[in-house]
């Protein structure tokens, strides 16, 4: 045999071994106690849709090196303690009911794939407080569909709907419920120990009227016994004496004795029937007066938790009407200030096109004055000359001379003090030239020179 064909049989050889060591490598048992979760490309469902994992738990399966990877899920029993507080019963009462839940992964193939696709990777205590936040919710809805007379008397049917809600959501994560054990429920109110005295009392005054009565038919048969005694004695007697003519006082003394022991025991049991009924009925009261001061408690339990429920309610409720109120009050003046911005905007822009309309008017005056802005400015009061003399007139318009009375007396320059008078209120009214001189004009020559310039002429 060549070295050649040695070879390749060595190599072949080496290949199927390194083969045959991969495979027996990437086989993989589960063991009973997990669940082994195999991920990767693990194929298709029967209706077409992709796997996102395969369970096994219990046997063995080869994983795909590159294509496949796997983790294990562990089966060991969670056991979660459940301190229930403050949950609100169907008659508004609080009860605190402390319990423990034992929960564990299902090994049913549906609640398997669950657990592959919402558990794995997580660690046990993040497994508990997600059981646990499951099992707070759907403990508080069972005891908020139930009376407390009923989760307290029948235990069996409160733990049969805790189990039937709880089991059912945790199916969702994959986890299944072993166990329930409530500890003990209680309350703030003490209405679970109102019943429970309320029970203990019922059952001691029924005992106690148990025993009165067996006592009261002792007495009554003892009675009975010693009635039935005397009377054969008595009747003993009277056959014994009966023979002798000269026993008749005897004889009535006899019976006159059997009817003394017939009324004494008569007497015996009427009193001994009285006094047994007497305590009965005693007991009884006190029992109905324990059950009445029970049942007040509760009723004013049960008027206090409604009156602090609506408080709470009518507290939330104007709480939420002075929210609104203070949303409405801040969107109506935000739209106020919208409304008087807009206003002030728009009479800005009135006011900005006045000034831009009376600033062009005023170059338009300039431009005909020739550039020259005093000249403008003579144009201008020219055109008001009209409104400037209207006013001068008007400041005399309403004098009534009718009602001036003066002495005339003359003066040194032979002149009338009356037109003195009119002449001095027309110089109290500003003179024309004047009013043109503060605007910068001359009074023109045709209407007459200035007074300081007639009397430098005639001078």
């Amino acid at each position: 045999m060549s070295p050649f064909v040695i070879g390749l049989i060595t190599v072949i050889a080496l290949l199927f071994f390194t083969l045959l060591i991969l495979v027996i490598s990437r086989f993989r048992k589960c063991p009973s106690d997990k669940i082994m979760v195999i991920y990767g490309k693990v194929g298709s469902n029967n209706d077409g849709t992709t796997r996102s994992a395969r369970c096994v738990h219990g046997g063995a399966s080869f994983v795909w090196p590159v294509f496949q990877a796997y983790e294990y899920l562990d089966l060991t029993p969670i056991s979660i303690s459940v301190d229930l507080r403050n949950a609100l019963s169907r008659q508004n009462i609080r009860i605190d009911v402390p319990s423990r839940f034992t929960v564990g992964i299902s090994t049913e193939p549906t609640i398997m794939q669950n657990a592959a696709e919402r558990l794995l990777g997580l660690k046990l205590v993040e497994i508990q407080e997600l059981a646990k936040d499951i099992i707070l919710g759907q403990l508080r809805l069972v005891i908020a569909t139930m009376d407390i007379e009923e989760i307290n008397a029948d235990r069996d049917k409160f733990l049969l709907a805790v189990s039937g809600n709880v089991e059912s959501e945790l199916k969702k994560i994959g986890l299944r419920l072993i166990n329930v054990n409530v500890t003990d429920i209680n309350d703030e109110s003490g209405y679970i120990e109102a019943l429970g005295k309320e029970a203990a009392a019922k059952a001691i005054n029924d005992a106690k009227r148990s025993v009165a009565e067996k006592d009261r038919d002792g007495a009554i048969g003892q009675a009975n016994a010693n009635m039935d005694q005397r009377v054969q004695v008595a009747d003993a007697n009277a056959k014994a004496i009966q023979g002798e003519n000269n026993a008749q006082a005897e004889i009535s003394q006899s019976n006159a004795s059997r009817r003394e022991v017939e009324a004494d025991a008569l007497r015996r049991a009427t009193a001994a029937e009285k006094i047994a009924a007497a305590q009965a009925l005693q007991e009884a009261y006190a029992a109905e007066q324990a059950a009445e001061a029970a049942r007040a408690d509760k009723e004013k339990a049960t008027l206090e938790a409604d009156i602090i429920v609506q408080t709470e309610i009518n507290r939330k409720r104007i709480e939420i009407e002075a929210l609104a109120e203070a949303e409405r009050a801040k969107i109506r003046a935000q739209g106020e200030a919208e409304a008087i911005y807009a206003k002030m905007e728009a009479e800005a822009r009135g006011m900005e096109i006045q000034l831009v309309k009376q600033a062009a008017g005023l170059a338009e005056i300039v431009r005909a004055a020739g550039g020259d802005p005093s000249q403008a400015i003579k144009l201008m009061i020219a055109d008001k000359l009209e409104e400037l003399v209207k006013t001068q007139v008007e400041a005399i318009k309403n004098l009534k001379f009718d009602k001036i009375t003066v002495w005339d007396g003359g003066s040194k320059d032979g002149t009338s003090a009356t037109a003195n008078f009119a002449s001095s209120l027309m110089k109290s009214i500003p003179p024309m030239n004047d009013l043109f001189q503060m605007a910068g004009m001359d009074l023109p020559e045709y209407l007459g020179k200035p007074h300081s310039e007639e009397s430098g002429s005639e001078e």
